[in-house]
């Protein structure tokens, strides 16, 4: 045990009443002996807790509680608040939402939850090589950096945009953010205001429509089908901008044809609106074409296009981008210093490194095929242990799938998601993905996100046969079923 371990139980001992003011403490040497240290630690605990006024120190006596501590008021208040919680506007929405799950480690067997990559994917060590050369090669400088982002970053993802997405831009449209989530949050405190209206799709990424939500803007939630959002329902609806993720929508995977995609920047340019276009996997396409961003359709500035290395590289690196519209560079640049100054610089010039290099997109064809790999191990245990009792979405591109289960009424969904837990595997519902939970006949039955990405290919046939398991089990219990 530390002096600062001391100093803090007992400060907690004193706030708590449990030494009241004038009472005497320990000796510091009866302390040091009771506790195990020496007499030197317990005796800068005190000092501290002289300095602050806790506590009252003699030549020759034990200390006591400073007289100075004589009400109640100096008692630990934030055990528990008397009157209320005094948050914002906005403090209180986010209060309001649903909590997330728990993003510890957990001792499931298999886990098919979205958005975790395979450790032994990261590419260690030319992501090591990148970080000494990128330090090598940047001089020492203690200082504030460019809240855009990296130039030399920012020129790598220029010509990378423009390779793999074929998006052009100007080097100052692109903003490095700390992931995508930061980028969804700039977004919604530049171009929404608590009476507007936002469009998103139903169902969606949770945590962009609650980003936006929580700006006390209201969700125009609309359909989604095989082709992603349907556009055709836009007309008459206005909006202050839309979130989609036309490439492969989230979380039932449709990529959104070229018809749709004029459709919805028609509206746009209609509505004075601004569309933000989550381009979150489109490294991952196996049995179908690159489709061109919204981005490369649309020269009216209506387009902010938000890319991400959390599928590719790892989520833990906390870098994407945003690619804005000319009229807006500056203000996003302001509002990206106001948040957090600018992002952590080391790792920008590592990757910037990786990309001239040629090394970020040779990882990025090595992790697609093992991807792909993993992919075709899942939808073939999913076709031998189910057949056609369930039906798969999405599964051409991206790191996951949506399985519904046609035979497993919804209403079994939580004793499902209970009894793997309890076998060791962990799944993840599509309906709290929904808006609207009453009007899509998809939900009328039990559907999965299942991300497969983190899992080896043992994991997902075991993971598969726990399920197949798990589903008969619940379906013997139903009433009326056959056996």
């Amino acid at each position: 045990m530390g002096a600062r371990q001391i100093y803090e139980a007992l400060r907690e001992q004193i706030l708590g009443g449990v030494y009241e003011t004038g009472s005497q403490l320990p000796s510091s040497r009866g302390l040091a002996n009771d506790l195990g240290v020496s007499r030197t630690t317990v005796t800068v605990a005190y000092e501290q807790l002289t300095a602050e006024g806790f506590i009252e120190a003699r030549q020759g006596a034990r200390p006591r509680v400073a007289s100075s501590l004589i009400g109640p008021e100096t008692r630990r208040m934030s055990a528990k608040r008397v009157g209320p919680v005094l948050l914002s506007a906005y403090g209180r929405r986010l209060r309001a939402t649903p909590p997330w799950p728990d993003y510890l480690p957990n001792a499931l067997k298999v886990d098919f939850r979205y958005g975790d990559l395979a450790p032994s994917d990261f590419p260690a060590l030319i992501w090591k090589r990148a970080m000494n050369e990128a330090m090598a090669q940047r001089p020492l400088r203690l200082a504030y950096d460019d809240p855009r982002g990296s130039r030399r970053l920012r020129q790598a993802l220029q010509g990378y945009l423009w390779r793999a997405r074929t998006l052009s831009c100007d080097l100052e449209q692109i903003i490095i953010v700390n992931g995508s989530q930061q980028g969804l949050d700039l977004c919604a405190r530049l171009l929404v205001d608590p009476a507007d209206r936002f469009v998103i799709e139903d169902p969606c990424y949770r945590m962009a429509r609650q980003v936006f939500a929580s700006t006390g803007a209201s969700p125009v939630p609309v359909p989604v089908d095989e082709g992603g959002m349907k556009t055709e329902l836009l007309a008459g609806i206005g909006a202050k901008l839309a979130y989609v993720t036309p490439s492969h929508q989230f979380p039932l995977g449709g990529v959104m044809p070229i018809a749709r995609r004029h459709q919805l920047l028609e509206w746009a340019r209609h509505n004075d609106a601004y569309v933000i276009e989550d381009d979150y996997d489109s490294e991952y396409r196996y049995d179908i074409n690159p489709v061109p961003p919204l981005h490369s359709l649309e020269d009216h500035g209506a387009v902010i296009y938000l890319g991400t290395i959390s599928k590719t590289l790892s989520p833990m690196r906390r870098i994407g981008y945003l690619v804005v519209p000319p009229e807006l560079q500056e203000v996003f640049a302001t509002a990206k210093q106001f948040a957090d100054r600018h992002s952590p610089v080391a790792e920008q010039e590592a990757l910037a490194s990786l990309i001239e290099s040629g090394g970020y997109e040779s990882h990025v064809r090595r992790v697609r095929r093992l991807n792909g790999e993993r992919r075709e191990t899942l939808l073939g245990a999913l076709r031998h242990s189910f057949g056609d009792r369930i039906a798969v979405q999405g599964a051409d591109a991206g790191l996951h799938a949506a399985v519904w289960f046609n035979d497993l009424p919804r209403s079994q969904e939580t004793a499902l998601v209970e009894a793997a837990r309890r076998a060791g595997l962990g799944l993840h519902l599509i309906s709290p993905l929904y808006e609207r939970q009453s009007d899509e006949g998809h939900i009328d039955r039990v559907g999965l996100v299942m991300g497969y990405a983190a899992l080896s290919i043992r994991q997902i046939e075991k993971g598969v046969e726990v399920l197949r398991a798990v589903v008969k089990q619940l379906q013997d219990a139903l009433p009326g079923h056959g056996g």
